[in-house]
């Protein structure tokens, strides 16, 4: 199938994003220029701002790194009308199509970036007078969301051009790294009349060309900072009058990894950041650990998680500091639905630049798109999570990594024959048991 949305257009605004990556919560360049370009297309309706959130956000950024990122975002040309909506941090869009009393589908793009410095040498983004390279130092997307929001652009193209009856809704969701936009994304109201959900990722090692139309293995994930608060006193001249924070935490970390497997499935525990203490002769009297444990199910991440914070909380009893700790960021596990990952498996031999397609995968990893897809199942729907594949020079969050722009059109091609297969002729309602 020829696609309506020109390739050069669909690489300008790909490379337009990677050259402007953004955190969580900060991604009001990347918002404001996804929406300055959906409001030059015969969308329904477009929605920024605190409206497309529909509960409280974790893990918000303070206010002087909010106001950081909103001016970078501004000297970088985006429009002050848009922006206005977004201060605070209120990031994230989701576009509207509505074509008729067909389905209502919904397809969910990522926008955020990661912390991660881009190379600088060998590496096609910044290589010759078109280089693309991070503009923003010290964060990079090295995994993939740049294109996951052109497609959601291309998609809508696509949609646009072709003949299509039911309503199609695209949501531009903020802080997948951090697992902290899925759920207020999926507790707006626009996600209320959503039947069917598809969800994309480039890459997961599999190459250009390839398709994996359901992928599954998705770990639940619970991050979490503790931040241990003791009493400093000369390490040299009176130990005994302070209380070392570093002991407690380190107590933390060993109990942490002792935590015991479950006979249920696999679980994971992580210290990923750690520090305390201001000088060597100087007991602790601060410190902290943040770190995260996830689970083959909800339910084992929900065990990892009560039992990291009573390791938490008897490391600070038995060393008598006082520990409080935060949940920082959560994400359950889903399942695809083997009605729409069959359909989608379907249409991508259609497809140009397709040349195989997988009918599943584990994605082994973590990713808050299941709030989405959990939301549309509990409400009788259907959702699936589709890879496209691309040839990635480095590993996914590596300095290296890059998507090869020859998968843009497959990606838009893919889902956008997907969303019309699913109006056209949209599977049936069935008896489910979540995941």
């Amino acid at each position: 199938m020829s696609l309506a949305v020109e390739h050069d257009d669909l690489v300008a605004l790909r490379r337009d994003l990677h050259r402007h990556p953004e955190p969580a919560w900060c991604e009001f360049y990347t918002t404001a220029r996804l929406v300055s370009e959906l409001e030059t297309r015969d969308v329904d309706e477009l929605h920024y701002g605190p409206a497309v959130l529909g509960s409280e956000r974790m893990n918000v950024p303070d206010e002087g790194t909010l106001d950081e990122w909103f001016e970078r975002a501004k000297a970088a040309g985006a429009r002050e009308d848009i922006l206005a909506e977004l201060e605070g941090g209120y990031t994230g869009a989701v576009a509207v199509v509505r074509r008729g009393d067909g389905p209502v589908v919904g397809l969910r793009v990522d926008i955020d970036a990661l912390p991660i410095t881009e190379a600088n040498e060998n590496h096609a983004p910044a290589d010759g007078a078109d280089a693309y390279r991070s503009e923003n130092e010290g964060w990079m997307h090295a995994c993939g969301h740049d294109a996951h929001a052109t497609f959601g652009v291309g998609v809508i193209d696509e949609i646009l051009a072709s003949e299509f009856e039911g309503t199609l809704k695209v949501f531009f969701q903020p802080g997948e790294e951090q697992i902290v936009g899925g759920k207020p994304m999926a507790d707006s109201e626009l996600l209320d009349d959503v039947e069917y959900l598809l969800a994309a990722h480039v890459g997961l090692d599999h190459p250009t060309g390839e398709v994996v139309a359901g992928v599954d293995g998705f770990l639940a994930v619970s991050h979490f900072l503790a931040e241990f608060d003791g009493e400093s006193a000369h390490a040299g001249g009176h130990p005994e009058e302070g209380r070392n924070t570093v002991q407690a935490m380190a107590a933390a970390i060993q109990n942490l990894y002792a935590i015991p497997r479950h006979a249920d499935g696999a679980t994971r525990v992580n210290a990923g950041l750690v520090g305390g203490g201001t000088a060597t002769n100087i007991i602790p009297e601060e410190s902290f650990v943040e770190g995260e444990v996830r689970g083959e199910t909800t339910d084992l991440m929900e065990y990892m998680d009560d039992k990291a914070e009573n390791v938490l909380v008897s490391a600070a009893e038995m060393h008598d500091v006082d520990v409080t700790t935060e949940r920082l960021g959560m994400a359950p596990s889903a399942t695809s639905d083997p009605e729409l990952v069959d359909l989608v498996a379907a249409v991508a031999g259609d497809v140009a630049g397709v040349d195989s397609v997988a009918e599943s995968d584990e994605l082994g990893g973590s990713e808050d798109a299941t709030y989405l897809m959990r939301r549309v199942q509990d409400n009788g729907g259907y959702a699936a999570y589709v890879g496209v594949g691309t040839d990635h020079p480095g590993g996914h969050h590596t300095s290296t990594f890059d998507v090869d722009e020859a998968s843009l059109d497959v990606g838009v091609d893919l889902l956008a024959s997907a969303i019309r297969a699913v109006a056209a002729d949209p599977p049936g309602q069935s008896d489910r048991t979540d995941a």
